[in-house]
């Protein structure tokens, strides 16, 4: 039978650049995931429990603990619509925002102490925004009632 290269997928040349994109979006899930859990169980949590660690640090801030809750909040959302792969991009963008945030006020209240903690983050973030960039023209299209 005579067959013939209909798709550029059908092509043995076109296998390892498949299984390189199949591998970064595997790996961006595990980051995505990562991060999700940390933003959700290592930072948004102690600060909806008003945990001693997070609301002493609020205090010291000087907004009150309607402050801690809205991060907490945020950083919740946020983390929750890491693993959405329709909100993936934006939650990325957003969280970069919320550090860069964090990292002013480590710098100006806290002297710098832990300024490092919302740089680390932000790389990784970073990445993801980048990696799930397309989702975004989706979610707008979404929005605007297109497919």
């Amino acid at each position: 039978m005579n067959q013939s290269a209909g798709t550029p997928s059908d092509s043995p040349a076109a296998v390892p650049v498949v299984r390189a994109a199949r591998s970064k979006d595997i790996a961006l899930r595990v980051l995505q995931v990562i991060l999700a859990l940390f933003f959700v169980i290592a930072s948004a949590v102690p600060k909806l429990i008003a945990h001693s660690s997070a609301a002493d640090s609020f205090e010291e801030i000087g907004f009150g603990t309607w402050f801690m809750y809205a991060i907490g909040i945020l950083e919740l959302c946020g983390g929750v619509a890491l693993v959405i792969p329709l909100l993936s991009g934006l939650s990325a963008v957003a969280l970069i925002a919320l550090m860069v945030g964090a990292f002013i006020t480590q710098l100006t209240v806290f002297d710098g102490e832990y300024a490092v903690t919302p740089l680390l983050l932000i790389i990784p973030l970073a990445i993801i925004a980048w990696g799930r960039r397309g989702t975004l023209p989706q979610l707008a299209a979404r929005l605007r009632g297109g497919s």
